[in-house]
C-alpha cells in the first residue's frame, strides 16, 4: 500500500519523461537569468531557448536559488509527510531555502513532517534517486526507512560526464581563457565526476568519440550488480550523441533499465552545450 509521502525537489533536476510520469513530484523553479533578463529554468525558458541564449551570450548566464516562499507554496499540500531533494549545498543555497521554509511551515502545521535532504548530487543524480525512493515508497517503506536508504544511495551512486567544450568555465572564470582556448583548439575533452557534491575533472580524452568511451569506461569500472540498476544518460541539448549511448550501453550491460534526460538551464550553465552525463544507481 502506498504511504502518504509528497516527493518534492528543485528545478536543478533533470528528468526523463518516464520518472515524471511515475512520481509526479513537485518542483520548485530556480531562475536563471541573462543579463537583465530573468526565467524560471523549465517554466518560462526550455531547453532548446536556453542553449540558443546561451550560445548568443558572452557572459554566463547566472543562476539563483529559489526563495523559501516557493518551497512554502509546495509545502502545502495533503500528504502527511514529505521528502525534499536539494541540489548539492557545496554549488547552492537551495537546501537552505528548502529548511528555512520547512521551518517556517512547521510552526503552524505541527502534525506534518517535512525532511529535507541535501543530495550531495545534481540533475540525473537526483532524478535517480528519486526514482528509487519512489519504489520504497510504493513498496509500503516508512520515512524513516527511506531515509536509510537515501544515505546507502549517495555512497552507492556513480556519476561521470564528458565535455563538449570549455566555453561556460572559460566564461565563468574557472579556466584562464587562453588556456581553455588552447584546450579547445587541441579538441580535448574534459571527463568529469561528480562526487561529494562536487563537479571534479578526472582526465581528458582528444575528440568526442574518445572522450565517451572513457567516462565509459570509468562508470563501468566503478558499478556492480547491474542487471538490478538503473542508468540515466543526461544530454545538454544533443539528443542523437545521447541515443547513440544508450545503444552502446545496451548492447555491452544489462541494466535494468537506461533511461535519457535533457540537462536543463541550472546543470547546462554548468556543462556548457554538447555534454553527456551517465549515472548509475
Amino acid at each position: 500500500m502506498k504511504k502518504n509521502i509528497r516527493i518534492i525537489t528543485d528545478g536543478s533536476c533533470d528528468f526523463p519523461q518516464e520518472i515524471l510520469d511515475r512520481v509526479n513530484p513537485g518542483i520548485v523553479g530556480i531562475n536563471v537569468a541573462f543579463g537583465e533578463e530573468s526565467y524560471i529554468g523549465g517554466v518560462e525558458i526550455d531547453e532548446e531557448t536556453f542553449y540558443t541564449k546561451m550560445r548568443g551570450c558572452k557572459e554566463l548566464p547566472k543562476t539563483s536559488s529559489p526563495s523559501p516562499d516557493r518551497f512554502l507554496e509546495l509545502y502545502k499540500c495533503e500528504a502527511d509527510e514529505i521528502l525534499v531533494f536539494t541540489l548539492t549545498s557545496k554549488l547552492s543555497s537551495t537546501y537552505s531555502s528548502a529548511v528555512l521554509a520547512k521551518n517556517m511551515y512547521l510552526e503552524e502545521n505541527l502534525h506534518k513532517r517535512i525532511e529535507v535532504v541535501d543530495s550531495q548530487s545534481g540533475s540525473i543524480g537526483v532524478a535517480l534517486m528519486i526514482l528509487k525512493c519512489n519504489e520504497l515508497i510504493e513498496n509500503g517503506k516508512t520515512m524513516d526507512e527511506i531515509l536509510e536508504h537515501i544515505e546507502k544511495f549517495k555512497a552507492e551512486m556513480v556519476f561521470f560526464g564528458a565535455l563538449d567544450t570549455l566555453e561556460n568555465a572559460i566564461k565563468g572564470g574557472r579556466v584562464n581563457a587562453i588556456a581553455g582556448k588552447i584546450i579547445n583548439a587541441l579538441n580535448f575533452k574534459v571527463i568529469i565526476k561528480i562526487e561529494e557534491g562536487l563537479v571534479k575533472p578526472i582526465d581528458k580524452a582528444r575528440g568526442g568519440s574518445n572522450s565517451l568511451k572513457k567516462a565509459l569506461e570509468y562508470v563501468k569500472s566503478n558499478i556492480t550488480n547491474v542487471e538490478t540498476r538503473t542508468v540515466i544518460i543526461g544530454h545538454a541539448n544533443c539528443p542523437d550523441k545521447a541515443e547513440k549511448i544508450k545503444q552502446i550501453i545496451a548492447e555491452n550491460l544489462n541494466f535494468k533499465e537506461i533511461l535519457i534526460a535533457g540537462i536543463g538551464p541550472i546543470m547546462g550553465t554548468f556543462t556548457s552545450e554538447g555534454a553527456i552525463l551517465v549515472s548509475v544507481l
